[in-house]
């Protein structure tokens, strides 16, 4: 058996552990730039308020309510989800984080010394007592199943936070109530081939045969199916595993100087650098793209992308972001106001084998491994971007998202640190 847990309202659910005042009042956390809403509580969306809305178009309905505002701090969401991871090792022996917000956990053999839902709700209530964080757990035979749990314990209050579903009479009520769009690997290509074939629910697709299924789908298709059917196949570490890794941003301010364009290549390179070794990769391939802002039509407009192949995969922060200047230098235009960068990395393998080049400049590549997991640890104990190459810039930078309403850094910045006036 396997179990999901997933916090609810993450984003919000943080911001209101350190603002005890918001219980039960609406809340939302904004997108890079404060541009649209990302997350919200159910009392925010009962006044109106979605997903995706950009917050100009809805400030009537936040000044209305007195709905409150936060810009992402993503700083402050990482600290508390290793908070969270941290309880869940503690309780299960196999926690897989599959996102900030949401750990598989494999129950396998714990059935015979547990009852597996009471099991889950002491951890859900720990991570209560310690986090204030409320979870929603799933438990089921295959992971798709499990996520499908999670989502029936956050709707259903008579669940208690943890939904089993393990019996077939259990499985097929859920597959019956659950929205085929909203299944676990069912993008909207695959929903669209699915309806066209006059399939509307999850319990429908479960139902063809496996023959069916393989004449029609390829690899992914039938490890849907198969997990429907409660059969587990799907290797989340393979699924988490990108074929390219993008960070981007608008900037707070359009800039057309080159060093400020550099330090934002830099930093986003160190970032790409940082999430391909968290997933245990290397790359060969380095792309840099900018451009202006597209909806400025008094302004030349420009767009442009440079690709560099390395010699050496690797996941090294100084290559990659050297790699990623060289692509900067090749396409930057004078007299451009520029309003975006970013920085994709692709050609990812597994670090280990490492195929090296006869021809590679760089002979001290374990020493710079060690480097790279030193300065990782560092930066996963003390905050992110605690130590990073000087190329990213100091202080505060005109190409800087704009983060008008982020709270403090409560656990990873000595001087935001929570202060309780008694």
């Amino acid at each position: 058996m396997y179990s999901l847990v997933d916090c609810n309202s993450f984003f919000c659910s943080v911001e209101k552990v350190f603002n005890p005042g918001l219980e039960g009042k609406p809340v939302c956390v904004l997108s890079n730039n404060d541009g649209c809403i990302v997350a919200l509580t159910p009392e925010a969306k009962a006044c109106g308020l979605h997903r995706g809305d950009p917050i100009f178009k809805v400030e009537g309905i936040v000044r209305h309510y007195g709905v409150k505002v936060f810009s992402t701090n993503m700083q402050l969401y990482a600290a508390m989800s290793q908070r969270v991871t941290n309880i869940l090792r503690k309780s299960i022996h196999h926690v897989e984080n599959y996102s900030i917000d949401e750990s598989f956990l494999d129950l396998d053999g714990y059935e015979r010394y547990y009852d597996l839902a009471e099991l889950m709700k002491g951890v859900k209530e720990r991570i209560r007592l310690c986090t204030d964080i409320p979870v929603s757990v799933g438990i089921a035979p295959s992971k798709t199943l499990a996520k499908m749990g999670s989502w029936f314990a956050k709707r259903y209050r008579g669940y208690d936070g943890v939904c089993m579903i393990d019996t077939e009479e259990k499985r097929r009520k859920a597959l019956s109530a659950f929205a085929l769009s909203d299944v676990w690997g069912i993008g909207r290509r695959t929903l669209e081939k699915l309806n066209y074939h006059g399939i509307a629910t999850p319990l429908e697709y479960a139902d063809k045969s496996e023959s069916w299924v393989r004449s029609h789908f390829h690899k992914p298709g039938l490890q849907t199916w198969l997990e429907l059917n409660g059969v587990p196949c799907i290797d989340t570490a393979e699924v988490r595993r990108r074929q390219s890794i993008c960070t981007s941003r608008s900037f707070g301010e359009m800039t057309g100087d080159l060093r400020a364009l550099k330090a934002s290549v830099a930093s986003f390179a160190g970032s790409c650098a940082n999430k391909l070794r968290g997933q245990g990769s290397v790359c060969s391939s380095v792309t840099v793209f900018v451009s202006s802002n597209p909806f400025r039509e008094d302004l030349a407009q420009y767009a442009n992308s440079a690709t560099e192949t390395l010699l050496t995969a690797t996941s090294d922060t100084i290559e990659i972001t050297q790699a990623a200047t060289r692509c900067l230098e090749s396409i930057f235009l004078p007299g451009i106001d520029y309003k975006r960068s970013g920085v994709i990395l692709s050609n990812i393998a597994a670090e280990s084998p490492l195929q090296l080049s006869l021809f590679d400049t760089n002979r001290k590549r374990r020493e710079r491994k060690e480097l790279m997991h030193i300065v990782d640890n560092i930066n996963a104990r003390y905050g992110v971007k605690t130590i990073h190459l000087l190329a990213e810039g100091t202080g505060k930078q005109s190409w800087h998202v704009k983060c008008e309403h982020r709270s403090p850094n409560y656990l990873t910045d000595i001087d935001e640190i929570l202060t309780v006036r008694i």
